[in-house]
């Protein structure tokens, strides 16, 4: 049985980054150049806004302490923004039923990964859930885009190609993001120690979420 940790390592960005890369290639490869830009977007703009609301707690000490919220999950985000449309475009050349059903699969997975967040107190609940919610918006908002996507024609082994290789990278060694993250929270708020939900203080970060 796959462990938490394990899973949880799916919605990492050196999973879900290739995953992301995957679709906008499968995309121009079918020629859907506006999708692909479209989801570029989506997915950048996800990303920024968690970044923007992990550098507003470290660097300013900005969350919700009641919910104990500070910032967005980014392996929920990822997770949910990703694996719905993976499995919807694996499924494109299928019945409509199977797309849908392929689209439910990723949604599927991605409550797992996020689950699995909360599991092992990387995340409160509410950072999962508000990366859930907008991982989610991200990938409804392309497969309403992409209802009326035509089936085309991209090589299988291209299609496993790309997953094994989002397979694989579960298995790389995770970046440090975090770090980075509070490298720039601190030189933009100024603050020598950063923000942690230990007593909502500056002190040394020992919190490891994104």
């Amino acid at each position: 049985m796959i462990s938490w940790l394990k899973l949880t390592s799916f919605g990492g960005i050196v999973v879900t980054a290739p995953a992301a890369a995957a679709i906008t290639a499968w995309l121009m490869m079918g020629r859907a150049w506006r999708l692909a830009g479209w989801w570029c977007v989506l997915f950048i703009g996800g990303m920024a806004l968690v970044v923007a609301t992990k550098i507003a707690f470290i660097g300013w000490g900005l969350g919700i302490q009641a919910l104990d919220f500070t910032g967005i999950s980014g392996h929920a985000m990822r997770a949910t923004a990703v694996y719905p449309v993976l499995f919807y475009l694996v499924m494109l050349r299928s019945a409509p039923l199977m797309r849908l059903l392929g689209a439910t699969v990723g949604f599927g997975i991605s409550i797992a990964i996020d689950v699995s967040r909360v599991v092992i107190h990387a995340h409160s609940i509410s950072e999962a859930v508000a990366g859930f919610v907008l991982g989610g918006l991200i990938s409804i908002v392309f497969l309403r885009s992409a209802a009326s996507l035509k089936a085309f024609r991209v090589s299988r082994w291209a299609l496993v190609a790309g997953l094994l290789a989002v397979f694989a990278s579960s298995y790389l060694k995770p970046v440090p993001t975090e770090r980075w993250i509070e490298d720039v929270a601190l030189a933009v708020s100024g603050h020598d120690q950063p923000f942690t939900r230990i007593g909502w203080k500056p002190r040394s970060a020992n919190f490891q979420s994104y």
